[in-house]
């Protein structure tokens, strides 16, 4: 992984994220938001992964089903965020669509995936902190602008 800070300006800065074959996706983007201390930010990338591993949180099950794409992917489009977990670390949020050989595309949470060749990842922190607090409902830590 590669990065640089494009822009920094009354406390929100922007850094270009640059993976490289092999490096797994959400932890690199885990890793870099702690090191940068980042509360509040919005993830775009586009990109390849040789696999990848999509979520589909099921309602009733409150639980996410895994689904495994064992292939090349282009990445159509990866967007999310960053806000602080209700542990108070950062906590990274991805949703992604890739696009297969024959040009079907699915899509869903991304829980894991490693990049061949590369993801070019624009990453920018907004001023004003995040945090995620636990919804009893779904069971998940979901942001809540007023914490």
């Amino acid at each position: 992984m590669q990065t640089k800070l494009l822009h920094q300006d009354e406390g929100q800065r922007t850094f270009a994220v640059i993976m490289q074959t092999g490096d797994e996706v959400m932890s690199t983007l885990r890793d870099f938001a702690a090191r940068e201390r980042l509360s509040a930010a919005q993830i775009t990338a586009i990109g390849a992964l040789s696999d990848v591993v999509l979520a589909y949180f099921d309602w009733q099950a409150k639980q996410y089903q895994h689904i495994p794409v064992r292939e090349q992917v282009e990445v159509a489009s990866l967007i999310g965020d960053v806000a602080l977990g209700p542990d108070g670390k950062p906590a990274v949020h991805i949703h992604l669509v890739v696009g297969r050989r024959d040009g079907t595309a699915m899509a869903g949470h991304l829980a894991e995936a490693h990049v061949r060749p590369t993801l070019e990842v624009i990453l920018t922190e907004s001023p004003v902190h995040l945090r995620k607090k636990h919804d009893p409902e779904s069971g998940l830590a979901l942001i809540a602008p007023a914490a």
